[in-house]
C-alpha cells in the first residue's frame, strides 16, 4: 500500500498545483488579490506567506486544492456587489474578484483546466521529442476462427490503417482504439493488397486483466498483430511535429473520454470502469513501477482528465461559474442569488453521486464488495 501512496502524492500534487496555479497566473495578471494557495484540503501542514501576502500551503486531504481570492464569498456571479463594496476601500476594490469585466473572470476560472492542457502537451512533447514516438504499422497476424473479426472478413496481413475514423499510427494505437470506442460496431479501414477496404466488427465483451493485472471487461475482435515485416519504427520527432502528435494525443483523449461519459449516460457504456481516488492511487503505483515514462504519461492523461471535468457545467466545478457567466452576458445582468443557490444544490448532488458511484467501484475493485 505505501507504493500507491508515494506515487498518487507525487501526481496529485504535481496535477492540482498546475491546475491551482492556472487560476493564480490569471487572477495576478487582473490585478485580483489572492489571499490562499492550497494543495489539499482540511487542516494546514505547512506553509508560508510571500511578498503580496498569499498564503502559499499543504493541507491533509490531498484530493484537490483552491485558490482564494480576496474579499471572496461567491466567485459565480456579481449578483452582491454592491453589497460587497462597501465593506472595502477605493484601493481594496480594484483587488476584488468581483470588480473585474466579465471576461477577465471567465479567463481567471478557465485558466486552470487549460492550464492541465498545457501541462499535458508538454509531457506528450518531451516524450516525442527525447523519448521517441512509435510508428510500427499494424498487421494483422493471426485471426482467431469464429471470432468478430473473422466473421467481419479480417484476414492474415491485412494493415490496418483507421479505426473509427482515427488514424492508427502505431501498432500500439490498435488495443487503445478498440478499447475506447463506444459504438456496438468498430469501424476498420484496412490495407489488402494496396486496396483500401472497410469493415464492421461487433467485438466482443468479455471479463480480463489489463497489463497491471486489473480487473477490467475489454471489448475483443480476435486478431494478433505483428510489426509490418519485423521492423520496429521508433522515431524522435522534432518540434514541430511533435507539438502536433502533443495536440492531437489531447484532443483524442478529451474526446474519447466525452464518447464514453455520453454512452454511459445513454445506457450502453460500462460504468464499472469509472474509478476515484482509490483506483488512481493503485494504478499510479502500479505504473511508477514500470519507470518514470509511464508514469509521467499517466499524469498527462489525468491531467486531461482533471481540465475536462473541470470544464462541466456544474455549479461548484470550473464549468459551472463559466455557465453562470454565459447567463450574464446572454441576461446582461448576473442571476439571482436564489437562482444560484438552486443551482448549487443540484451541483452538490451531481458531484456527491458522482463520488460515491465512482468509491464504490474502487472498493469493488478491491474486492470490498
Amino acid at each position: 500500500m505505501f507504493n500507491f501512496i508515494i506515487p498518487f502524492m507525487v501526481l496529485i500534487l504535481v496535477v492540482v498545483f498546475i491546475h491551482e496555479y492556472g487560476h493564480y497566473y490569471f487572477a495576478k495578471k487582473y490585478g485580483v488579490g489572492v489571499t490562499d494557495f492550497s494543495i489539499g484540503f482540511g487542516k494546514e501542514i505547512f506553509g508560508w506567506n510571500d511578498k503580496s501576502g498569499t498564503r502559499w500551503k499543504i493541507c491533509w486531504i490531498p484530493l484537490g486544492g483552491y485558490v482564494k481570492f480576496f474579499g471572496d464569498r461567491n466567485v459565480f456571479s456579481q449578483a452582491d456587489q454592491e453589497e460587497l463594496l462597501k465593506k472595502y476601500k477605493k484601493e481594496d476594490q480594484e483587488k476584488l474578484f468581483v470588480t473585474k469585466p466579465l471576461y477577465q473572470r471567465s479567463l481567471i476560472v478557465a485558466g486552470g483546466p487549460a492550464a492541465n492542457f498545457v501541462l499535458a502537451i508538454f509531457i506528450f512533447l518531451f516524450i516525442y521529442m527525447f523519448i521517441g514516438k512509435d510508428f510500427t504499422s499494424a498487421v494483422i497476424d493471426e485471426v482467431q476462427k469464429e471470432s468478430p473479426a473473422e466473421i467481419a472478413g479480417m484476414k492474415k496481413n491485412d494493415i490496418i490503417l483507421e479505426i473509427d475514423n482515427t488514424k492508427v499510427d502505431s501498432i500500439l494505437d490498435v488495443s487503445k482504439l478498440i478499447a475506447m470506442s463506444t459504438s456496438e460496431y468498430i469501424d476498420f479501414k484496412l490495407s489488402r493488397y494496396d486496396k483500401d477496404i472497410v469493415l464492421k466488427v461487433k467485438p466482443n465483451l468479455v471479463d480480463s486483466e489489463d497489463n497491471l493485472g486489473n480487473k477490467i471487461k475489454k471489448r475483443m475482435i480476435g486478431i494478433r498483430l505483428s510489426p509490418y515485416n519485423n521492423e520496429i519504427n521508433h522515431v524522435k520527432l522534432g518540434p514541430g511535429q511533435a507539438l502536433i502528435y502533443s495536440l492531437n494525443e489531447v484532443y483524442f483523449v478529451a474526446s474519447s473520454s466525452l464518447k464514453y461519459l455520453g454512452s454511459m449516460l445513454a445506457g450502453s457504456g460500462d460504468s464499472s470502469q469509472l474509478g476515484g481516488p482509490i483506483r488512481i492511487a493503485k494504478i499510479s503505483g502500479q505504473v511508477a513501477e514500470f519507470g518514470i515514462i509511464p508514469f509521467i504519461s499517466m499524469m498527462a492523461y489525468i491531467s486531461i482528465s482533471l481540465g475536462l471535468i473541470n470544464l462541466f457545467p456544474i455549479p461548484m466545478l470550473d464549468g459551472g461559474h463559466l455557465m453562470f457567466y454565459a447567463f450574464e452576458k446572454l441576461l446582461g445582468r448576473p442571476l439571482s442569488q436564489k437562482t444560484q443557490e438552486g443551482f448549487f444544490r443540484i451541483g452538490l448532488f451531481l458531484l456527491l453521486s458522482l463520488m460515491f458511484f465512482a468509491t464504490f467501484n474502487d472498493l469493488k475493485d478491491l474486492g470490498l464488495f
